[in-house]
């Protein structure tokens, strides 16, 4: 693409599949992709009340409450080993199957690339490692460095930051619809990887660019 300098991806649902933690849960729960999706739904809210609560928690520790939240809500009968060990799961992540290719052709073309994650630094690290995509990026960046979480302005600024480049010349790739539209008002050039072939967001700006997989970001 010949408008951008720099590649910034969102990690969890975009780079790597938290859907891989149902199986944990199959035969403890009735419903484990549900589980998985009450848990996900619920992090991401609590991350989202904690930055308009102006009280900042980081990613580990809103994960693991947004698991109590879904254990009760599921019936899921836990103790203080389980919880923690679902919890440090989202560090050992795999990648989706596009990952690697679309990233190896991003950097042969010259491309500039980070990740941009509400993880913290430690866990963005392990999850990149395990999913073997440590020397994929030049830089990890985490929203602890600013104590808010997506799609607050400051988190998007980090990249521009990191990078010395205008948003407009830096593409931001989330699966996360509202963190597109969020990237998209900031001023990147956003990318939608609709993984899940969801509607539009019907509120705020739309992403320059929608694609189903990350190797379409070859075809630009």
């Amino acid at each position: 693409m010949s408008n951008v300098d720099a590649y910034v991806f969102d990690l969890y649902g975009t780079l790597v599949d938290y859907g891989s933690l149902r199986a944990r849960f199959s035969g403890l729960v009735p419903d484990p992709d549900g589980f998985v999706a009450s848990w996900r739904q619920k992090q991401l809210q609590y991350a989202l009340t904690a930055t308009m609560m102006e009280r900042y928690l980081d990613f580990d520790t809103l994960t693991g409450l947004a698991f109590e939240y879904a254990a009760a809500l599921h019936g899921l009968t836990y103790d203080a080993s389980m919880r923690d060990g679902a919890r440090d799961a989202w560090s050992a992540l795999p990648a989706f199957a596009d990952v690697p290719g679309a990233l190896k052709g991003l950097r042969a073309h010259g491309y500039q690339t980070a990740v941009l994650s509400n993880g913290t630094p430690h866990a963005i690290a392990a999850t990149l490692q395990a999913a073997g995509l440590t020397d994929s990026f030049d830089a990890a960046l985490s929203v602890d460095v600013v104590r808010n979480y997506k799609p607050r302005r400051t988190v998007y600024a980090l990249a521009v930051e990191r990078f010395g480049l205008p948003a407009a010349r830096i593409a931001f790739v989330s699966s996360n619809g509202w963190d597109a539209t969020g990237a998209a008002e900031f001023g990147f050039h956003t990318i939608w990887c609709n993984r899940a072939g969801l509607p539009p967001e019907t509120f705020g700006k739309a992403p320059a660019r929608t694609i189903a997989t990350l190797r379409e970001l070859l075809d630009a």
